[in-house]
């Protein structure tokens, strides 16, 4: 059984990639997903904010949108709650990579080019195989328009690719007014590959205190449909890898995503709650459902279900939610 796939260029043992979290801050851990079946690792992402050095500026990314009220000053982490400063997150990549076979994959987190280019280079230097870009950015302010959301996430790409020569993803927000030409313009200006979707952390309010609460629910496997969709649109209209995230959790979950058409499938929230053991019993699962359908190799599944060979995808969407609320009417009860 042939569970491996080519992401950014990169040979992967396994579509199961591990994606940023407190796990890869530890060697061992690391190394058991691996053992488990990990076909790549993302490493926790170094953040724009440990790069910058200046006071000032940092302030300004801070405050960003946050209207500067004191009440929503708490929203925002103090620097010095960072895990790994940014020299420290560079030891790291070279001590993950010295430590397993497969792909180390770094990742950064911000919302400007500012100190990005020296340490997409270190990270380069360092022995990563890839880079991750997180653009973590709401448009707060209402002055803002969408073609300048567009244009942030395509100069940080161009500037982090002017830079190294390993491969670059584009981690995505879901939230562009038409995704799938925001997805082909990163496409044409040099993603390697584009990971589905970004997740946003909505904060809570304390009305006692007056103050913003930072809250973090885990995401659940309702929240794959979204990129399934897209992933299942995209495919075979980019020169990009396709990587599913949010809300992988079972080998069933892994199976739809490769269907749908992705490279790679990334998974966070299970292993936070399961532990990377969950690998194994994913991978397992995954090998089930191959032998089980005749497939041979995770490269005859990919994309079997995608509108690759749809002429009007548009035209499909709306066959299928037609579909959907037929079927409801059918068994719904009214009163």
């Amino acid at each position: 059984m042939d569970l491996s796939t080519v992401y950014m260029g990169l040979q992967l043992s396994s579509p199961l990639v591990p994606s940023a979290s407190p796990l890869s801050d530890n060697i061992d851990t690391i190394k058991q997903m691996e053992d488990f079946g990990a076909g790549a690792v993302v490493l926790r992402s170094l953040f724009e904010e440990q790069i910058q050095h200046d006071q000032e500026e940092l302030e300004h990314y801070l405050q960003y949108g946050a209207d500067r009220w004191a009440e929503s000053l708490s929203y925002f982490p103090k620097i010095d709650e960072f895990l790994l400063g940014a020299e420290e997150y560079i030891e790291h990549v070279a001590r993950a990579k010295q430590s397993v076979d497969i792909p180390i994959i770094a990742s950064l987190n911000g919302i400007s080019n500012a100190g990005w280019i020296s340490y997409a280079q270190k990270i380069a230097q360092a022995g990563a195989d890839a880079i991750e870009l997180n653009v973590y950015y709401i448009p707060a302010l209402v002055q803002v328009t969408g073609e300048q959301v567009e244009e942030l996430y395509l100069s940080i790409l161009r500037t982090v690719k002017s830079s190294v020569s390993i491969p670059v993803a584009m981690k995505l927000s879901p939230f562009f007014s038409a995704p799938g030409n925001m997805m082909l313009r990163l496409d044409q200006a040099g993603a390697d590959a584009l990971v589905l979707f970004n997740r946003f952390y909505q904060p809570d309010l304390d009305i006692e205190n007056l103050s913003i609460e930072p809250t973090l629910d885990l995401s659940t496997s309702f929240e794959m449909r979204l990129p399934l969709r897209w992933i299942a649109i995209m495919y075979g209209k980019l020169g990009a890898s396709l990587a599913g995230s949010t809300g992988i959790y079972t080998a069933a979950d892994v199976v739809k995503t490769i269907l749908a058409g992705a490279d790679v499938c990334m998974m966070c929230s299970v292993l936070l709650k399961e532990g990377v053991a969950h690998l194994g019993k994913i991978r397992d699962g995954l090998e089930a459902y191959m032998e089980r359908k005749g497939y041979e190799s995770v490269e005859q599944m990919k994309g079997v279900l995608s509108q690759k060979h749809c002429a009007e995808p548009a035209a499909f969407e709306r066959a299928n939610y037609l579909k959907v609320l037929n079927a409801y009417g059918k068994t719904a009860t009214f009163e």
